[in-house]
């Protein structure tokens, strides 16, 4: 896929990108030159990320100079550090400059790894990308959205409901699932997976306990091994990280699969993990704040092969539609009826 303004990065701020991730490297600079992308100044690690930021970060700005900075977190995730990417673009720089650093923003995230890019801010004045600058964008992030007055009552009117006696004549809603609580064991194998310590982990439901509890977990765990770790006669969750390089590119894909085994399990059983799937992917989603690039169910671990994890990220367009083909008439209707009668020998047909 070509780029917006074709400008890449070049051979040393590669080698450099590969290079800076082991923790050595605390930020560096990013700029465009000879129409390409390349590498500036950078320093190390000094302190924590929070009192390395404003003494390495701001040096690093230049008046009337666009630029992009990549700083280096203390967190992981995904098998490695995570990264603060930050467009520097002065307003009394040259517009064009502005333009082109806009525009080649998502070349440097795609060749950088945007798996990595925890957060971007960007900034035209030394404010809005210092360290208060970015706990402000974070705290922004994550603030509710606004509501309009319509909305605002609507709320208003559910809380005043919620508290409303139900009778045998009250309508409700069908239930959506069964939230079954997680153990603390699982929960902590579960933010372990999130910051990229596992790459697996499997859930079941103990249905006399009614919870969710951690049924394995393994540190790394190939495609080929993962069937393995499928029951053969038990439902079960699976969390799975699958690394895998795809048209140049090298992708963190994080996959839910929840299998079921047909009816190889108790009818309860099927019943509870199917109620269950939701309120357990909700949580993961929007509590745990989990990623989820694809969720996938399954009868049996032998469908788990690279070919078919590869088609549920990654479908294949089909680029070459089929022309409309006009339909054939009823077979067998005879001979084509005249829709006008057929002339005399002077050329005047009836009317």
């Amino acid at each position: 896929m070509s780029h917006q303004t074709g400008i890449t990065a070049n051979e040393d701020l590669l080698n450099f990108f590969s290079t800076c991730r082991n923790g050595s490297v605390r930020v560096f600079r990013i700029t465009i030159e000879d129409e390409a992308l390349q590498l500036g100044e950078w320093q190390p690690a000094q302190g924590s990320w929070e009192d390395d930021y404003d003494c390495l970060v701001l040096p690093l700005l230049k008046e009337k100079q666009p630029c992009y900075l990549l700083y280096r977190l203390d967190s992981e995730a995904h098998g490695g550090y995570e990264w603060v990417l930050i467009s520097w673009s002065p307003d009394d720089s040259p517009v064009r400059e502005k333009m082109l650093y806009a525009s080649t923003k998502a070349t440097l995230r795609k060749e950088f790894g945007a798996t990595q890019i925890r957060d971007e801010i960007f900034g035209t004045v030394q404010g809005d990308v210092s360290l208060d600058g970015l706990r402000h964008h974070r705290k922004s992030a994550t603030a509710p959205l606004p509501l309009t007055s319509r909305e605002e009552e609507m709320q208003e009117i559910k809380k005043q409901e919620a508290g409303v006696d139900i009778g045998v004549d009250t309508k409700h809603q069908t239930m959506a699932g069964i939230a079954f609580p997680i153990v603390p064991e699982a929960l902590d194998a579960i933010k372990e997976f999130a910051e990229g310590k596992l790459q697996y982990v499997q859930l079941k439901i103990d249905t006399s306990a009614e919870e969710i509890q951690l049924g394995s977990t393994a540190a790394t765990l190939t495609v080929t091994n993962l069937p393995s770790h499928i029951p053969e006669s038990a439902a079960r969750y699976h969390l799975y990280r699958y690394d895998h390089n795809y048209e140049g590119d090298f992708f963190y894909s994080v996959l839910f699969i929840y299998s079921m085994p047909g009816y190889a399990c108790p009818i309860k059983e099927r019943m509870l993990y199917s109620s269950s799937k939701n309120p357990v992917t909700d949580l993961l989603e929007n509590v745990l704040n989990l990623v989820i690039t694809k969720k996938l169910e399954i009868s049996e671990g032998t469908e788990l092969t690279e070919e078919y994890l590869l088609d549920e990220i990654h479908p294949k367009r089909n680029l070459h539609r089929p022309k409309f083909a006009k339909p054939k008439g009823p077979a067998n209707r005879g001979a084509k009826r005249l829709t006008r009668a057929p002339k005399d020998s002077l050329g005047n047909g009836e009317p």
